[in-house]
């Protein structure tokens, strides 16, 4: 086997995020899912963001998010999905690239119909507490074919990250089990983040296959979506019913810190104190940049745990999915 060229290579949605302020009253008239995060269509988007107060216009996506803070914490990555040649598709390409991430997937024409959408967006309606409520308009990123893969960039990551919103539209499922077959092909590690438990809801039958089958090395999954994934409500239960299965199952709890248990050695940690939450948009993304950044270089578990910790305590002491500060320097302070 080759020694890997990247350490991290993810497949996931393009999007830009346009995040505003509101009250819980505005959650109550728009009828949003609180919390959550729920798919609208093109004319869905139009009226949520009509909706909106001021907003703050970011460059997105869960594995994007992540690849962000791998990059800024000296990892070396590469980036796969599909934007629309539209304004948010070159202001996604161009952040992404920026932030040091290897971004080589074609544009995708739009007309800005159904048949060639523009490119995605989420639109995060973030209460006083700090909670996100994110609706997303997937856009050109759900129509990410297989074709559109380099399947040598795949074989040339040690890890191929997966996210798991990229998982409900048909055509990008389909790349990405054409990727993990590949990676798995060319004995790299297959990590995947559930994302969010309507997903799990909607494809539980085909995680719990990758998972039964030894496809899936590393899962990300929160206390909420692994209660969905088993059916178990406590937490210790469904986690000792996942955790035999994955060679790392990695759980995190929010304000009760986070769990991972690799080849039957089981650790934890507490949440990273934060003077104020004000924005959870991107925590577990955050969290997953710091834990695979340890893991990429071997490093113990709970040291990759607490690397996810400080970066998930970061993002959400400010607006926006992806690091502000330098996490480098704040792993250096912490750990």
């Amino acid at each position: 086997m080759t020694e890997p060229r990247y350490d991290v290579i993810a497949i996931g949605n393009a999007i830009v995020d346009i995040i505003a302020s509101c009250d819980d009253e505005t959650i109550e008239e728009l009828e949003l899912n609180r919390g959550g995060m729920t798919l609208v269509d093109a004319p869905g988007a139009d009226r949520l963001y009509e909706a909106m107060g001021p907003a703050t216009e970011k460059s997105g996506g869960s594995a994007a998010n992540t690849l962000a803070g791998l990059s800024q914490l000296g990892t070396q990555c590469a980036f796969i999905g599909q934007v629309a040649d539209d304004q948010f598709g070159k202001v996604f390409a161009h952040d992404i690239r920026a932030a040091g991430i290897d971004f080589d997937t074609p544009m995708r024409p739009t007309d800005g119909t159904d048949t060639d959408p523009p490119t995605g967006r989420c639109l995060i309606f973030v209460t006083p507490d700090g909670e996100r409520t994110m609706n997303t308009f997937l856009g050109a990123g759900q129509y990410l074919p297989a074709s559109a893969l380099d399947e040598s960039l795949i074989a040339s990551g040690a890890i191929l990250y997966l996210e798991g919103y990229l998982w409900d539209p048909e055509e990008p499922r389909k790349a990405m089990r054409r990727a993990i077959e590949v990676a798995r092909g060319a004995g790299r590690k297959v990590a995947f983040t559930a994302s969010e438990s309507f997903v799990i809801e909607r494809h539980g039958d085909d995680f719990r296959d990758l998972i039964d089958n030894g496809m899936i090395d590393i899962l990300f999954v929160n206390e909420s979506e692994l209660a969905t994934l088993t059916g178990e409500a406590d937490f210790e239960k469904g986690f000792d019913m996942v955790a035999p299965k994955v060679p790392c199952l990695v759980a995190t709890r929010s304000a009760k810190g986070a769990v991972a248990d690799a080849g039957g050695v089981r650790a934890s940690v507490a949440a990273e104190p934060v003077a104020k939450v004000i924005d959870t948009t991107g925590a577990g993304d955050q969290f997953a940049a710091g834990f695979l950044s340890g893991f990429a270089k071997g490093e113990p578990l709970e040291k990759c745990l607490r690397r996810g910790a400080i970066a998930a305590a970061e993002v959400i002491s400010h607006y926006g999915p992806r690091p502000e500060a330098d996490l480098r320097k704040l792993m250096a302070e912490k750990l």
